[in-house]
Parts: structure tokens; sequence; C-alpha cells
């Protein structure tokens, strides 16, 4: 039999995902999974984009631009504009999701055996955009007692060799809804143009920023024009996640134009989904404002919930919409699988993201677990109820 490929072979599961056939083997059985492992957010997708694909007038669905529409390009500038990021249709290259973004950036600054420096807990598909392009992720760990902040900058000095190629971030934070500060920002920007790297900031949660803190990107910040990349999404800002829309930005020009080659190998993103995203832009603030509070409010009813649970930690979360919680066990994994297969409460169980698939360091996060609250307040409180109670029940 022919074998598969080694690159196949470390290519990392998803931990969010790997679960999902003992969910569906719960629901055969009659019990209701509340999930909270997915960033599935349950808020409306904005009526203007939905509108926008209903009422279209083509009649031959063509290939679109490989950058993605001039127009629709022009017009994500214009919102960048709106959010003090000075660029223009040029320095933007439409993607299928933020996912083939990070790919193509991955592709275009980094040769195999390369190394890239990630702040970890860190986006479980990070490690799986490094294993195909060959890389190496050099994680540092951020700590649930900081809340996740940025790790002191010398632990980055004593991690740069001679194969790092850059340092990626996810600004607010998955899983950790940690909001990095400009201060923060300003700390990374120093340090990559001291050792001459790229800095790639994942930056799709950018809107969901709480407290009063505002979100700043590594584009409004000087002197990163040959350094910075930025990688968007309306995966959840307009909660339009099947759109696979996203994009990569840089006015690093020789990086749009690598990376524009690499686009060209798959054609052209979808031409429906550039139409509803293109729409989406003119979402009023309004809609902004009702989605942040409602985050806010259940992201405050979640950790005062889990707060309540004997021996839990919690992160509290500035941005985005997941938290990391420490339970007082040894193995998420068998937690969550255990969680599904053999217990329920008035009919009812939980599936949690288990942690440990967001490290990169052997052995790391293997007590916590993601929360996604995507769900209503309602269902929350529900939730962590029956989490509490399983906590209770559950052995080692």
């Amino acid at each position: 039999m022919p074998t598969i490929s080694e690159k196949g072979r470390q290519m990392p599961a998803s931990p969010i995902r790997k679960l999902v056939p003992y969910a569906e083997a719960a629901k055969k059985r009659g019990t209701h999974v509340i999930h909270l492992n997915i960033g599935q957010p349950d808020i409306k997708t904005p009526q203007v984009a939905l509108d926008a694909v209903r009422n279209h007038t083509i009649e031959v669905l063509a290939y679109s631009m490989t950058e993605g529409s001039e127009i629709y390009r022009g017009k994500i500038a214009d919102y960048y504009a709106k959010n003090d990021i000075s660029v223009n249709a040029s320095d933007i290259i439409v993607t299928t999701g933020g996912s083939e973004a990070l790919a193509f950036v991955m592709g275009t600054i980094m040769d195999g055996d390369d190394e890239i420096i990630i702040p970890e807990p860190f986006y479980a598909n990070y490690n799986g955009f490094a294993t195909a392009a060959g890389v190496k992720v050099v994680p540092i760990v951020s700590s649930i007692d900081s809340n996740f902040a940025l790790p002191p900058i010398a632990e980055f000095e004593q991690l740069i060799g001679p194969k790092t190629k850059a340092i990626l971030i996810c600004n607010p934070g998955n899983p950790t809804g940690y909001l990095y500060s400009k201060e923060e920002i300003q700390q990374l920007a120093k340090l990559v143009k001291k050792h001459n790297l790229f800095l790639i900031a994942d930056e799709v949660y950018r809107e969901f920023a709480y407290d009063g803190r505002e979100h700043y990107s590594i584009l409004q910040e000087s002197g990163l024009e040959n350094h910075a990349v930025m990688v968007d999404s309306v995966s959840k800002r307009y909660s339009m996640c099947g759109a696979r829309i996203g994009c990569l930005v840089s006015r690093n020009k020789e990086v749009i134009q690598t990376a524009l080659k690499f686009a060209q190998a798959r054609l052209s993103p979808p031409t429906f989904a550039q139409i509803a995203s293109e729409a989406a832009l003119d979402t009023p603030k309004s809609y902004f404002e009702a989605v942040i509070s409602e985050y806010v409010e259940r992201r405050n009813i979640l950790v005062s919930e889990l707060q309540k649970i004997e021996g839990v930690k919690v992160a509290v979360p500035q941005g985005a919409f997941y938290c990391v919680a420490e339970l007082p066990i040894s193995n998420s994994d068998d937690f969550a699988q255990w969680l599904l297969e053999k217990f329920e409460m008035d009919g009812a169980t939980v599936m949690v993201a288990p942690a440990a698939g967001f490290y990169a360091s052997e052995g790391l996060g293997k007590n916590q677990i993601r929360i996604a609250y995507v769900l209503e307040q309602e269902e929350l409180v529900k939730a962590v109820r029956i989490l509490g109670a399983a906590l209770k029940e559950y052995t080692n």
C-alpha cells in the first residue's frame, strides 16, 4: 500500500472539531448538547449582506480578480481608514477566509525549517498552517495568572535565532480573549525592527474590545511598513463564518506581490461571498454597539458563573468571545469526551474544547478548556451549571 506523507502524519487534528463524533452520538441518544466548543456566533448576519446576494443580477458567475474585486478592496481600505489604518486597495489581497490569508503569509515569508514565535495558547490551526508550510512553531508561554498578557520581551529575545523569521499574535486573542495594549504592540514593533523580523497580526476580532478598551492595530504603528502583515476576515465581525472571505494586508510591496502568486494558484476568491462582504461594510454602527453590549453581558455572566465553581480559575476576556478556564482535573481531553459519552443533567450535556490543542508545548493546557460564549445568556448559565455538576461527579 502506498504511504502518506510525513507532513500528513504530523498534521494536527482540530481540538475544536475532533469530539464531533461523540457529540453526534449523544444527540442520537436524545441528549441535548450545548456547544461551548466553537466560535460560531448566534448573532444574525447583517440583512444588507444577505439582501445583496438575494437581489443580484449576475447572469454569468465568472471568475473574480485573483486579488479580489477592486471595488471591494477599495471599500475595505475605506473601512480601515475609519479605524485609523491608512492603506489602499493595492495593499490588500482578498482571500478565502482568514485561514487562506495565514497560509499565504506562511508561504510568502518562510521556507522549510524557518521558525515563527507565537505566544501560547494560540488558535489551534496556526499549528496546522505551520505544519503544511514546513515551518517550526516556537511557542512562548503566556499565563492564566496574568490573564494571558504578552510575555516579557526578554523571553522573546531568548527564543530568537538564525532561523526566526516572524512573530505571530492574535489580537484580540483566540482562545484567551486577551487584548494587547498599544504599549505591548509597540514593544513588539521595536523587537521586530531590531531583529529584522516580520510581525504578523491576526486581527479578525478587532471590533470586539470591551470595558472601554480600544483595539490597536500593528498597521497603526509607524515604522513597520516593511515588517507588518495583517490578517483579517468577515467571519466573526459580521457573523458570516460561512462566507469564507478574509484578506491579507501589508504595505510591504514584495509581500503582496509574492502572496499574489500563491493567490493566482487558487485562481480567485468566491464571487457571491465577495458581494455579501462588500455589502456588509455598509452595516450601521448601531449593529456593533448592540453586538458588543450583548457579548459583554454574556462574558460577565459566564465568568461570574464559572467563579462559583470550586477549584475553577478563569481568565477574564478583554475582547473576542472566548475564555480559558482551568479546571480541577488532570486531563481535559478525557473530561470533554466523558461529558459527551457518559454525563447529562436534565437531558443535556456540554461540549467544550480541550485547551491542550491550543498549546505547542507538550503537557501544557491539559487541565484547561476553551469556552466560546456565543450562546444566549440563559443557555450559558445552564451550560456552566451542567459543567459544575459534572466536575463533582467526574473522577480523573
